[in-house]
């Protein structure tokens, strides 16, 4: 029974699958979905007016070491100084196997550091300029983090400028086929100064192939040393190709069945850009003329929208809470409507490794990263959990972040980090609401009203005390009003009939709800306000 849930789940298959890419080109953003049989797998959008950051490479100076951090911060004309690792000054060239379509449960291996604080001080001085490239974007108040191990991705190729290294993604598992890249790359026109990495969409692709891959990469090459040479740091020297481009780099593999474009100029382009794979990738490229909008067309609108809800459904009537924090992200599982056709345990196992794939899916199509705790249901056996800490595992072999997962606790908590690139959909789509600050409630009608209450209380006791006691009127919304003149009528009654100033409510629709302000009837005078102003 086991090995049918786990294999009902996860089993490997590409029959019947259907996978699509829909592109959705407009004049401020660009979004790219990848379907499969029309369930939404990946999703970017990228705003063509904002600076593509990571994969940019810069040509920097140092402004400051800080040997307490093992880092430098180095100038790149941006707003905030980009972060530099010591290590990453001088990165291992083996293990950058592990950068591109390496195993992503690998956990990274650990670096050696080459120079002491001394020789950093000695090689990179304050002031000294330096070639980096940003691996990671900047991230609420934090900077770019940059790298000194330089790479420019091709379709079945990466060139790294200074670094000997000519190796195959360790993707690709077949034994013949990793001889036949070896041999294929060996007999590759290199400079001396740059090594190479087999990509894994590089499978089962020609001699030829490989060849047009690395003259466009040269090409970029070439530009890349004229601006280091003839640019004043810092600036940027080489920029990654916009979504749409990268769309036919990255995505654009074997199993895609076509891709269709709103856009007639980014149809053109992306035609253009596939046919010099192949005949065939040209013509899976096609233009979308429908009146609807593309996205909506395809069911991909509604699946956006509930890819941000805290709250996600299972087919099962399982479902999963999403909860993030600064530190961070908490996911629960719960069985919700799913009773299962067998024992409690077993409808618990299925719940759980269905929500394991779901999990995977939404922090790839969330683009969520860093410290992520899941809580499953709780299982007792542990064959069980196994099972499910399995699942996720194989789960997250698709995502091209890197992932690192432990086994479920002895409390039934499942840790695990995933690579943060780039600031989440979330926050690239929305921003701070600036009535709840964030926190994703607002005070209600009974608590506002114990606060009228005890901020009144304290101006009439100040009032007294000062021998004056001017008209007060408070400013509420009409909710809260309602609150006052029915369950609170008599707190309010005792308040008028113990202040010798008169005491008026107002109702302001306009208003958020949890704000109110009291002033001095008189003179117009704001003795308090709470909501969209500090308190005074």
């Amino acid at each position: 029974m086991l090995k049918d849930m786990v294999k009902k789940w996860f089993a490997p298959t590409t029959s019947g699958i259907k996978r699509e890419i829909i592109v959705n080109a407009e004049s401020l953003e660009t979004r790219v979905a990848v379907l499969e049989n029309g369930r939404l797998e990946e999703f970017q959008i990228e705003h063509p007016t904002e600076e593509r950051l990571v994969g940019s490479i810069f040509k920097g100076r140092i402004q400051n070491l800080e040997n307490e951090l093992q880092a430098a911060f180095v100038d790149v004309g941006m707003k905030k100084n980009a972060f530099l690792h010591y290590w990453d000054m001088n990165p291992d060239d083996e293990s950058r196997l592990d950068e591109d379509d390496g195993d992503n449960n690998r956990p990274r291996r650990q670096r050696n550091k080459r120079y002491s604080n001394e020789e950093i001080a000695r090689r990179y001085p304050p002031g000294a300029v330096i070639t980096v490239q940003a691996s990671k974007g900047a991230i609420g108040t934090k900077g770019p983090r940059v790298t000194a191990s330089l790479s420019i991705p091709g379709r079945y190729l990466v060139l790294m400028p200074g670094c000997n290294l000519r190796g195959v993604s360790r993707k690709i598992g077949d034994a013949a086929e990793r001889s036949r890249l070896k041999k294929v790359l060996d007999r590759l026109p290199l400079p001396e100064d740059c090594g190479v990495i087999v990509r894994t969409a590089a499978a089962g692709a020609s001699k030829r192939s490989f060849v047009r891959d690395l003259r466009v990469l040269l090409a970029s090459y070439e530009d890349l040393q004229t601006g280091i040479r003839e640019k004043a740091a810092p600036c940027c020297v080489y920029e990654e190709p916009d979504l749409a481009m990268r769309v036919v780099r990255d995505w654009m593999t074997e199993d895609i069945d076509r891709i269709v474009v709103d856009n007639v100029e980014v149809y053109e382009r992306i035609r253009t850009e596939a046919a010099r794979f192949s005949r065939r990738s040209r013509n899976l490229v096609q233009l979308y003329e429908g009146h609807q909008p593309i996205l909506e067309h395809y069911g991909v609108e509604k699946q956006i929208e509930d890819t941000f809800r805290r709250k996600v459904v299972l087919k099962s009537g399982g479902y999963l809470v999403f909860d993030e924090t600064e530190a961070m992200i908490a996911i629960d599982v719960n069985t919700g409507r799913h009773k299962g056709k067998s024992s409690q345990e077993e409808a618990i196992l299925e719940v759980n490794l269905e929500a394991a794939d779901e999990v995977a899916r939404q922090l790839r199509l969330r683009n969520i990263g860093g410290l992520v705790v899941i809580d499953f249901i709780d299982m007792k056996p542990r064959k069980h959990q196994q099972a499910v800490y399995k699942a996720l595992r194989a789960a997250f072999k698709r995502d091209k972040a890197r992932t690192n997962i432990l086994p479920i606790s002895e409390l039934g908590i499942l840790e695990m980090t995933r690579q943060r690139l780039d600031e989440s959909l979330l926050s690239q789509m929305h921003q701070e609401c600036p009535y709840c600050q964030g926190r994703g409630s607002i005070r209600s009608p009974l608590q506002l009203s114990v606060d009228i209450q005890r901020r009144l209380g304290a101006i009439i006791r100040r009032n007294k005390f000062e021998k004056k006691e001017p008209d007060l009127q408070v400013c509420i919304h009409p909710s809260v009003l309602d609150r006052l003149r029915t369950e609170d009528e008599e707190f309010v009654v005792n308040l008028q009939r113990d202040y010798k100033g008169k005491l008026t409510f107002k109702s302001d629709p306009l208003r958020i709800v949890e704000s109110y302000s009291i002033l001095d009837a008189g003179s117009g005078k704001t003795l308090y306000a709470f909501g969209e102003q500090k308190p005074i």
